[in-house]
């Protein structure tokens, strides 16, 4: 199976997002460049109506085409650009001073920085004038007053493992119900093509490892019930057994480093390197004596992608470096 670029996956995914806004007939992707994505959802000339959506907070009733949109998470920046609506304002968790990289330049210039996730500045929110702010409880459920008196805000419970659900809420939240289906269509389409390249490869059974370096947070494995977890899952990907639970991720001391190992080992670092003690562990007995680092099965991957990413462009984009990675 050939590998798919990242400006190609993109491409393709324009197409879909273009097929469910113009009412096409067929949700297969078509050539289209990233501004096609945000030009396909343009408002129609007659206002389409307010919609009632169900959040984690009760109903709330949204503007039918909100176009002045601010994201106070990373899950929410994701699907707000997939679905073609560039946010006015926008918050980063703490650690990070840009926008993820994958997505390109173009459409995340002119996005307003209104501060950290989980503590936005309320001044700048407001100043962008948005008619829509969207975000989860985690993040913002103590502070769901103060936005409501600035815009209707749409919350769900949380992030990770519920991110598809999550997306189509947020979907109905931005008017784009259909381009959210089509893109949900594309994703399960893109994972069972990988399962399929990984199954014909005979890599379907290989552990793949999931560690975050955390500035002041330690070393933290990922479970089944955390977003980069499900799409290996929805890969058809095995785990560790360490890592094989139920829940989100745990942290281990750095004597516990094994917990860590598997065939293919794939480690991030959200904020500074040093603070996190990367280096150190990186250069430990218990890192080298790991067998994914011993067979150079060990590698480093973008922390806004595979733990920041939280919707279907990042999903899509980790799919296709988990498939680069084990060599199928």
């Amino acid at each position: 199976m050939p590998r798919i670029t990242r400006r190609t996956l993109l491409t393709g995914l324009g197409g879909a997002s273009l097929a469910a806004c113009t009412g096409g007939t067929t949700r297969t992707p078509t050539p289209a460049t990233a501004d096609d994505l945000g030009a396909s959802t343009s408002p129609t000339a007659t206002p389409a109506p307010p919609v009632t959506v169900n959040t984690a907070t009760g109903p709330v009733l949204v503007p039918g085409e909100p176009m002045r949109v601010v994201v106070l998470d990373t899950d929410v920046l994701d699907s707000a650009l997939t679905l073609g609506i560039t946010p006015v304002g926008a918050a980063l968790p703490a650690r990070d001073t840009r926008y993820p990289d994958y997505w390109p330049t173009s459409r995340t210039t002119g996005i307003r920085l209104v501060g950290p996730a989980g503590s936005p500045d309320l001044p700048t929110v407001r100043a962008l004038r948005p008619d829509l702010i969207l975000s989860n409880q985690a993040r913002d459920g103590d502070r769901y007053d103060q936005l409501r008196e600035i815009a209707p805000t749409v919350l769900t419970q949380t992030t990770g493992a519920p991110w598809k659900a999550n997306v189509g809420l947020h979907a109905r939240a931005l008017g784009r119900v259909a381009a959210g289906e089509a893109f949900a269509d594309a994703y399960e389409k893109h994972a069972g093509q990988v399962a399929q390249a990984l199954s014909a490869a005979k890599l379907s059974g290989r552990r793949v490892s999931l560690v975050r370096f955390v500035a002041g947070g330690g070393i933290r494995l990922y479970g089944r019930q955390s977003f980069p977890g499900t799409v290996l899952a929805d890969a058809q990907v095995g785990r560790p057994d360490a890592q094989n639970v139920d829940q989100s991720d745990f942290e281990v001391p750095p004597d516990q480093i094994g917990k860590a190992d598997g065939d293919l080992l794939l480690y991030a670092t959200y904020g500074d390197p040093e603070q996190a003690g990367l280096d150190a562990m990186l250069a430990s007995p218990g890192w080298q004596a790991l067998g994914a680092v011993r067979a150079h099965r060990a590698f480093p991957v973008d922390d806004q992608l595979w733990f920041q990413g939280i919707g279907y462009t990042g999903a899509n984009y980790v799919l296709d470096e988990l498939q680069r990675f084990l060599g199928a």
